[in-house]
């Protein structure tokens, strides 16, 4: 198993592995933000291939292992968060023009993803923010994930930052698998409507050096 950063050629080349991956660290966040997998997929799909958007492969760390994507761990540091959102919008374009998704449609959207927005609190300047972790459900247990974060720990040390950020929905195997690294919570945030939607509790997580 190699673990590399991932390159234009892997983003041409894993598109629906990666989509499936992010899409199993919050099934239940990105069913309500989007309402379904089809505007979901579409997007995150366009954002892997596009260097400087939120899912984009520049900020994608891979586990490899022959021609088989194992694992994945998305991150940059805090200010780039609120940057590489913003670029999701222009992502939307080609669904509009093709009349896939109506203005009403992309209204709900939008308002589903503001009010989710608030489940995340603000991520200082100073850390990196693990946007998404994944392990292919397969081979998960051998600790390939533990992998990842270790290089994003050591690699944020190296470039001077104070610490590691990360949001988790609470009730999930995560929860015990950041706190084994020694993270611990800072909030606990429930936003009201989404919560009706089934949206859990967000924990925000933190390693400080």
């Amino acid at each position: 198993m190699e673990i590399m950063q991932a390159t234009e050629a892997h983003a041409q080349k894993w598109a629906d592995e990666v989509a499936d991956l992010v899409y199993e660290t919050g099934p239940t966040t990105y069913e309500y933000q989007f309402g379904g997998r089809e505007y979901y997929d579409e997007i995150v799909k366009a954002s892997w291939s596009r260097a400087g958007t939120l899912f984009g492969y520049d900020c994608t760390t891979i586990a490899v292992e022959g021609d088989e994507l194992l694992a994945i761990e998305i991150g940059f540091r805090g200010p780039e968060f609120a940057t590489r959102k913003k670029t999701l919008g222009a992502l939307w374009a080609p669904l509009i023009e093709s009349g896939r998704v109506s203005r009403e449609q992309l209204g709900e959207i939008g308002r589903a993803a503001y009010l989710a927005s608030y489940l995340n609190v603000a991520i200082p300047s100073a850390v990196y923010y693990v946007h998404a972790l994944a392990v292919v459900e397969s081979r998960r247990g051998e600790g390939i994930g533990k992998q990842l974060m270790q290089r994003a720990i050591d690699d944020s040390k190296s470039a001077g930052l104070r610490g590691v950020h990360l949001d988790v929905l609470s009730g999930t195997p995560a929860v015990g698998f950041y706190n084994s690294l020694g993270m611990e919570c800072l909030t606990e945030t429930v936003a009201p409507i989404p919560h009706e939607h089934g949206i859990p509790m967000e924990m925000r997580m933190s390693l400080d050096f």
